[in-house]
Order: C-alpha cells, then structure tokens, then sequence
C-alpha cells in the first residue's frame, strides 16, 4: 500500500529570468513579470516589507466582497493584449486579468519540474490536466507525449491554444477540451481510460461551460476518487493543488491515503512557496528572502 508521509515538506519555488517576487508584506506581494512590476494582495504576508517604498506599474484592488471581487489600478500603462514570458522552453503570454492573476500561476514552477522527473525518459506517457487554465503545464507535460488539457472556460482554453503557437508547440499532441473537469473524469472512468500522471488544481468555486457549480468542500473528494480509477500499479503520479480554503495540507494527503490504499508508492503533501529574491548587502553577500506560501498540495508517486 501506497506509504503516508506525515511529515509536511515545502515545494519551493525560485525566481526565474521572466519572474520573481521582489517582496512581500503588509498583506501584499510586489512581483516582477518580464519588464513589468506588480502589486497584488497576499494575506498570508503578514510581515513588514523589506523596502520602504515599491514601484510598480499597476496594483489590483481587492473589492469588499470574498468573491474575487476588485480592480486593476494603473500607474503606468502595461499592453491590454498581454507580453510573451518564458519558463524553461515554454513561451506564453501574461496579461493582467479581471481576477487578479496574470495568466500563470508561477508558485507551479518546482511542479512542472517534479513532474517532469517522474516521466523522465518518457516520450509516450499519457498524461491529463484538469482546470488547466492557460495550459503552461500541459505545455511542459507535453515533451513527455500526449496530454489531455480540461477546463470549464471557453476564454482559458483559447489562450491555452494561443500559448502553445506562441510557445511554437502548436504541434504537440495536447487535446485542448471546454468541459465540466468532474463530469470528464467520471466520463473516462465509465470508458476505462487510464493515465500515467494526473494533475488537478481545483478552485474553491466554479461553474462549468454548463453552469455546473463547483464548491471544493462538497465536489473534491468524488473528483479525485474517480482520478484514482484512471491510474493502475504503473501510473506515476498525481498532484493535487488546492488554493484559498480553510483546510490542512495534512487533509489532502488523508483523502489520498485513502483512495490509494491499494496503490504502490508514497503519499507527501505541504505548502507551496514562493522565495523572495536576495537582498545585496554588499559586494559578495546576499541575505536569502523569506519564504511566502501560496496553497496546499498532496502528491501520490508511484516507487517503480
């Protein structure tokens, strides 16, 4: 049976050349996207800043609401259309958006890379995406072989096929799907698909193409039951990524210990975290940023 690691660890992510979170603090983030710098709000930076003072180019308001509710505030003109970036040989396009993101999420960086590592040597493994959003991680999959790429939104999906041509990977076998990710998955266990990986990034409320409502509290556990029934004995892995909830990474990885039972392999969970940039105090010294967490994981990886 598949081994529980009850120990948390922390999935670290890193500043890249067309990214990196400059600081932190005061329940807000100051980061950096290509030439472009942002502020967004953070909650769980509850610490002072490290500068004074931040520049950016525009700040996103939160509304009174819980809902995702607020604005963009434009000190200085970014493009609406959005600017190419790149992580590793995947292009894409960051742009500002009506939710506060800018297109990617790049605290899933260190998850690209892991599961890349778990299909290492992989050209044929069969792999599948769900809420897949602008697809930087189907792209990344994807030099492994097919992917199949799942979310509700028909806008998401379009960009996603607009940052594999920009990427030059409008040839990769990536099946682009708008479609309810629950009502999928329970479709391809009816048809007995398998998949060799799996990656699900769940929101904490949705609607599908259908208006399906999503609430994670009631649809999460049914959802990743019927993704354990799309992996076997030689399936590599699962990762499950949950964002904005009231709820311990140490419930995730119960739900997994759970459902793979059966399975081979190890059970970790965690934080994801973003590392501030280093500091330059002098010539030859750097003081290592903080760590800021963004969201929650559980992974199941197989041993063989």
């Amino acid at each position: 049976m598949a081994q529980l690691i009850e120990q948390p660890l922390i999935l670290e992510g890193a500043a890249w050349q067309d990214y990196g979170l400059v600081d932190s603090g005061d329940g807000r983030k100051l980061e950096r996207y290509g030439p472009y710098r942002f502020i967004r709000p953070e909650p769980q930076a509850m610490w002072q800043p490290r500068f004074s003072q931040w520049e950016a180019q525009a700040e996103f308001v939160p509304g009174s609401d819980e809902d995702g509710g607020g604005r963009w505030l434009y000190d200085n003109p970014v493009p609406e259309e959005g600017w190419p970036l790149q992580w590793r040989e995947v292009g894409f396009t960051a742009q500002c958006t009506p939710f506060r993101h800018l297109g990617f999420f790049p605290d899933m960086a260190p998850v690209w890379d892991w599961m890349r590592q778990q299909l290492d040597g992989r050209t044929d493994a069969q792999t599948l995406n769900l809420f897949g959003y602008t697809g930087v991680g189907s792209l990344a999959l994807s030099q492994h072989g097919p992917v199949t790429h799942v979310d509700a939104s028909k806008k998401s999906v379009a960009q996603a096929q607009a940052n594999a041509a920009l990427a030059g990977m409008g040839d990769r076998p990536i099946r682009w799907l708008v479609d309810d990710a629950a009502k999928f998955t329970a479709r391809e266990v009816r048809r007995e698909k398998r998949y060799d990986g799996i990656i699900l990034d769940p929101p904490k409320f949705g609607r599908g193409p259908k208006n399906e409502t999503w609430r994670i509290e009631d649809c999460l556990a049914p959802l990743v039951g019927d993704c354990r029934e799309l992996l076997d004995a030689d399936s590599k892995f699962l990762f499950l990524t949950v964002y904005a909830v009231r709820m311990s990474s140490l419930a995730l990885s119960g739900l997994l210990a759970e459902l793979f039972a059966d399975m081979p392999g190890t059970i970790e969970h965690g934080d994801l975290a973003v590392r501030e940039e280093p500091l330059r105090q002098a010539q030859d010294e750097r003081v290592q940023g903080r760590l800021l967490p963004t969201a929650i994981f559980a992974r199941w990886r197989n041993s063989v």
